[in-house]
């Protein structure tokens, strides 16, 4: 389905007006529904296609079983060889097997992994590139609904990113943490430049992905020669790279999610082995709907070092597919879900609505600068 943005969302990596994700509905033989939500990179159909093709491995058997499910994908239909693509399509499977499992027992995701560690999760205020007055604008939006962490993308422009975090800085205030993310854009000696003016100058909470994250000696490399917290979002791309990176220890923040991974499962052991390595877990967002947005709260609420400030798109949605308005749109704070499983209900009409959206326009691209489409 396509749900549009209210704003196009741009960075040194992407440029994309929406969401185009893959819904799963799994439907158990006692009549039980799990809801899932597949993430895409770049492209829809190809997730689809894979959510597909997992299905035989799927169809009769006990949603319980769904870590087994998991390594038979792996083994018997070679899903090894395609790893970004497998752990994108069968994450939602994963999450709707879940669901499913929970209202089987009659208990919240957050109690089957253990328990809330926390009474609510704290999620970041996502910064719109503008001018000077425009970021103002936004930021005092954010003071007035509470948000603690404001995160504004760079790596495109460093003029213009000055600018914006000169305005974003004199807005928030001390308090306000003001985090950036370059997405891999800078090379070491540029990092080394703007960091250090940076956070002299707007005291930088962290910044993700300065740079290349392979090697992962850049990161090293770097954090000797900076005094600024580091985030890792990419390089996190499969569960033995996420075990890699946090034995690495060349970061501060991991910002990841069960799409990285491919289960709630492996990501919230994932979470106790960075606990144990030192690092603090932010929600990843690669741009999501209601359920994923759910199904992250959960594991946020059982991690043992979630930090505050995880990611969300709830904020910049035009509209979701759920039939009750999620907490985090309006605001940084989202508390236990206490309903069975994901805890929340899909609205099959809003879900048709933006189902026949996708069928007439297609997916919303995620090129970063505009694509010239020759005519046929």
């Amino acid at each position: 389905m396509r749900v549009p943005y209210k704003r196009v969302e741009s960075s040194s990596l992407i440029n994309r007006g929406g969401i185009t994700d893959v819904i799963v509905k799994i439907t158990a033989d006692n009549g039980l529904v799990g809801w899932g939500e597949c993430t895409r990179a770049a492209d829809t159909a190809g997730i689809e296609s894979a959510v597909r093709n997992m299905a035989p491995l799927i169809i009769g058997r006990s949603p319980w079983d769904k870590e087994a499910m998991h390594r038979d994908l792996g083994i018997y239909a070679v899903w090894a060889f395609q790893p970004m693509t497998g752990n994108f399509a069968f994450a939602g499977i994963d999450m709707a097997l879940w669901d499913l499992c929970g209202k089987a027992c009659g208990q919240p995701l957050y109690r089957m992994l253990g328990g809330a560690m926390r009474e609510t999760v704290d999620y970041f205020y996502y910064m719109e590139w503008g001018t000077p007055k425009e970021i103002e604008k936004q930021c005092k939006d954010g003071v007035a609904r509470g948000y603690q962490a404001y995160y504004i993308k760079v790596g495109v422009d460093e003029q213009k990113e000055e600018a914006m975090l000169e305005a974003l800085r004199g807005a928030i205030g001390p308090e306000g943490k003001l985090r950036i993310d370059v997405n891999q854009a800078w090379t070491i000696p540029q990092a080394t430049r703007l960091l250090k003016r940076w956070h002299q100058r707007y005291d930088i909470d962290f910044v993700e992905a300065p740079v290349p994250i392979d090697p992962v000696e850049n990161m090293h490399d770097l954090r000797k020669r900076v005094d600024v917290p580091f985030c890792v979002n990419e390089g996190l791309w499969r569960e033995a790279d996420a075990y890699r990176i946090i034995k690495s220890r060349c970061g501060d923040y991991l910002c990841y999610s069960v799409y990285w991974v491919g289960s709630i499962g492996r990501w919230h052991a994932l979470n106790q082995i960075s606990h144990m390595e030192g690092w603090q877990v932010i929600k990843h967002t690669h741009g999501e709907l209601g359920l994923t947005a759910a199904a992250c709260q959960h594991v946020m609420l059982a991690a043992p070092n979630a930090a505050l400030g995880s990611q969300q798109t709830s904020q910049v949605m035009e509209n979701d597919i759920l039939t009750e308005r999620i907490p985090i749109v309006d605001g940084p704070t989202w508390g236990r879900i206490e309903g069975p499983g994901l805890g929340v209900d899909v609205d099959e009409d809003k879900l048709a609505r933006f189902h026949e959206s996708y069928l007439n326009f297609g997916e919303f691209p995620t090129y970063a600068g505009k694509v010239e489409v020759p005519k046929v």
